[in-house]
């Protein structure tokens, strides 16, 4: 859920829009204060644009899906409970910004693979539709470029124009 608040905040949409609680059967009560919460708070929010929101939302669902991210959940006990073959484990802080970190890596390469499915763009124009430094643009087109997720499509005279690849 963390992930998914994360995500929700990089993509503009905000993790006050979800909540996650755990109510039995026989907590009708405090399940319908809850909910009366949640709507307040929703209400507050205003109305979602899910046609602003397409592109991130496409992109908040790509990098859940990404095996970079389900991996380090897999493997979070591992990491962090248990010693490696040289006797080093991760502090449960250190393993937070291991994850957050890759999971705003994977969210930056989903956009990418998500805007690249419009046509060819150079790194300048999907620097400007997804809103992110072009230097941030290109380190993660060359990771997409290595992992066959995208490549070059052309030259606009001397500019060079990407495509998404079926990966």
């Amino acid at each position: 859920m963390e992930i998914v608040e994360q995500l929700l905040d990089i993509s503009g949409i905000g993790r006050n829009r979800m909540q996650l609680r755990w109510v039995s059967s026989a907590e009708g009560p405090l399940f319908a204060d809850y909910i009366t919460q949640f709507s307040d708070q929703t209400k507050e929010l205003g109305p979602f644009d899910l046609k602003k929101f397409m592109l991130p939302l496409a992109a908040v669902e790509r990098t859940l899906m990404s095996s970079r991210i389900r991996w380090l959940i897999g493997i979070t006990r591992e990491l962090t409970d248990f010693e490696n073959v040289y006797h080093e484990k991760l502090e449960e802080e250190d393993y937070k910004r291991l994850l957050q970190q890759a999971t705003e890596e994977e969210y930056h390469k989903a956009m990418i693979v998500e805007v690249l499915r419009e046509g060819p763009l150079s790194v300048k124009e999907m620097a400007e539709k997804i809103r992110l430094p072009v230097y941030t643009i290109s380190l993660r087109l060359n990771e997409l470029e290595r992992h066959g997720q995208a490549g070059l499509s052309g030259y606009d005279g001397g500019t060079p124009k990407f495509i998404g690849l079926a990966a």
